[in-house]
């Protein structure tokens, strides 16, 4: 694809400040991060710990977790202390949660100033998170908008909920803070999209995205999808959470599945495959369903076509790092980089796929350590 056509792919996202969660970096010029939340009982570290492990895998690169009570700040030094991914202690209302939490060891704390209580209580939460190195996310969401707010509007609207982040980041700023984030949630697509779109115009700290409590597996995906894709395509976000009544690594994958399909990620393969009809020359649905599955594990970003017939599978083949294209007779054209390459029957089609990708995920990592260690030379 010429520099010309791959112009209108181009995505200008927006300039925001650079804040750390730990060891990874939000904002700036950084990676857009994908989040999820533990649904565990915080005390049972056991339990939260074990989730959290299945969400690295899946690739997230931060996780939140909820500490209502002592119990949970005191579980979460030891989940701080397994976890491989930067914590972020989710705090609402009490403010010595916060602090236990940063003294735990979080990297971060999800908690609005205004609803903690006076100044002191405020100074103490920004004193502990100076002291050990904690970022914040203000997180404000439509269904918990302070009174005076929707007393002053009538009902949740985007200027309510920008308002009210920024009354939260003037008390953090007023105490000489501005390691945080921001997020304006909310479950109506609309509201959600046009609050971060007023957000993003009115401050450059940087922004957490997301559509809260958005549904169930398939419903909530699409909803997340149309929602943060608005946004991300606008270059709005720096870290996205997808909000699913689900297991949180379904929050995991689908996340990235949007950065993938907007270009603004990768990590793993991305599988284009054709919805099959009566051309298809093999059961298309059911090997790709099979494919993915065992390429779960792939964390190399590379491209496989698998295409039902010959009308549209050489054209999309041309484009990925490995193409598949149903044939006549059972017998279906492979391409490797673009090209035809050889051909192959039908009943080794996923086992031969497998085998390709992961020859080719080597050759890319091994490419990658050869040139890791010229430069170091």
């Amino acid at each position: 694809m010429s520099t010309t056509h791959r112009a209108y792919r181009q995505i200008l996202r927006r300039k925001s400040r650079q804040i750390m969660v730990g060891p990874v970096p939000v904002g700036g010029d950084a990676p857009i991060t994908v989040q999820t939340m533990t649904n565990t009982v915080t005390a049972d570290a056991r339990a939260t710990i074990e989730q959290i492990r299945r969400a690295e895998e899946a690739g997230a690169d931060i996780v939140r977790v909820s500490c209502p009570d002592a119990d949970s700040t005191v579980a979460l030094k030891e989940i701080v202390r397994a976890a491989r991914v930067p914590i972020v202690a989710d705090i609402h209302f009490h403010y010595r949660r916060a602090i236990e939490a940063a003294e735990a060891g979080a990297a971060c704390l999800r908690i609005n100033p205004g609803n903690i209580g006076d100044a002191s209580r405020v100074r103490e939460v920004v004193q502990a998170a100076k002291d050990h190195g904690c970022s914040m996310r203000i997180g404000v969401n439509a269904g918990s908008l302070e009174k005076h707010l929707l007393e002053k509007y009538g009902e949740p609207c985007p200027e309510a909920l920008v308002e009210s982040a920024l009354d939260h980041a003037r008390i953090l700023e007023d105490h000489d803070f501005r390691e945080f984030k921001i997020s304006v949630k909310a479950s109506d697509v609309f509201l959600a999209v046009a609050a971060y779109q007023g957000l993003a115009e009115a401050c450059d700290y940087p922004l957490h995205i997301g559509i809260t409590e958005a549904g169930g597996l398939r419903a909530g995906t699409v909803k997340s999808s149309i929602g943060l894709g608005m946004l991300l395509w606008g270059g709005i976000g720096d870290t996205i959470r997808v909000s699913l009544s689900a297991d949180p690594v379904e929050e995991v994958k689908v996340g990235f599945e949007m950065l993938k399909s907007l270009g603004l990620r990768r990590r793993g393969v991305t599988v284009i495959s054709c919805p099959s009809c009566a051309r298809q020359q093999f059961d298309v649905i059911r090997t790709v369903e099979v494919l993915e599955e065992r390429l779960a594990h792939i964390t190399t970003p590379m491209s496989v076509s698998v295409i039902g017939c010959v009308v549209n599978g050489p054209g999309e083949a041309t484009m990925t790092d490995i193409g598949f294209t149903g044939g006549g007779k059972g017998v279906h054209q492979v391409f490797i980089g673009g090209v035809p390459h050889h051909r192959l029957k039908d009943e080794a089609i996923v086992d031969h796929l497998v085998k390709l990708v992961e020859q080719k995920a080597a050759e890319i990592e091994a490419q990658k350590a050869k040139d890791a260690a010229v430069a170091a030379e």
